[in-house]
């Protein structure tokens, strides 16, 4: 199955990510489930969120997953949506 997990940074959080961005980058490596990934940007140009696709069995293990992230670890996220997502287009 595949799941959208949308995050929103808490405001002013940019420090946090990049402090945090080469242990989420690796955590994204090694657990091998993301299939697309990147971060939100604000009019600036500056990351204030992030979108990833995971495959994962079930909604219980996308959950799993976002809570053991670097970045929530970190606190980072103000907002995180999981939901199931079906391609159609692509």
């Amino acid at each position: 199955m595949i799941f959208a997990l949308i995050a929103r940074d808490r405001p002013g959080a940019l420090s946090v990510r990049l402090a945090h961005r080469e242990a989420h980058l690796a955590y994204v490596a090694k657990t091998g489930c993301v299939t697309l990934a990147g971060p939100f940007v604000d009019e600036a140009g500056g990351m204030c969120g992030s979108l990833l696709l995971l495959d994962l069995p079930d909604l219980a293990a996308a959950r799993d997953w976002a809570a053991a992230d670097p970045y929530a670890l970190a606190d980072l996220f103000d907002t995180v949506t999981i939901t199931e997502w079906r391609k159609v287009v692509g």
